[in-house]
């Protein structure tokens, strides 16, 4: 199976806006140059499936991209490195889910809704 199948792609446009003033892109780790006035930013992201977080994907990037044996999947720099330590216990997004689920059948409704 292909580890990178989970891709996206991020597009920001500022060719109709004053786009973001240089000090608030820096703030927010943005390339000035990439997101001023009348600029398109595309990118591809990838989606992590330990955490469901989205990564763009840095084209300049020398280091392996890492990825879980488990399942198959890309992971992020994070996740990676909890991943890594000795006490840890694989679990992809998917099953924190359905753990989720599977405890609020047994709940009553009044906890589960306002």
């Amino acid at each position: 199976m292909n580890s990178f199948r989970k891709m996206g792609y991020l597009v920001v446009d500022h060719r109709a806006s004053p786009g973001l003033p240089k000090e608030v892109a820096r703030k927010v780790g943005y390339d000035p140059d990439l997101c001023g006035e009348g600029k398109l930013y595309e990118a591809d992201t990838l989606s992590c499936a330990h955490c469901r977080g989205s990564v763009v994907k840095n084209p300049l990037r020398t280091r392996e991209r890492s990825h879980c044996i488990k399942c198959d999947h890309y992971i992020c720099d994070g996740c990676a490195y909890l991943a890594s330590q000795p006490d840890y216990v694989h679990t992809p997004f998917t099953k924190v889910i359905e753990d989720h689920l599977k405890q609020a059948q047994g709940s009553p409704a009044r906890l589960l809704f306002p």
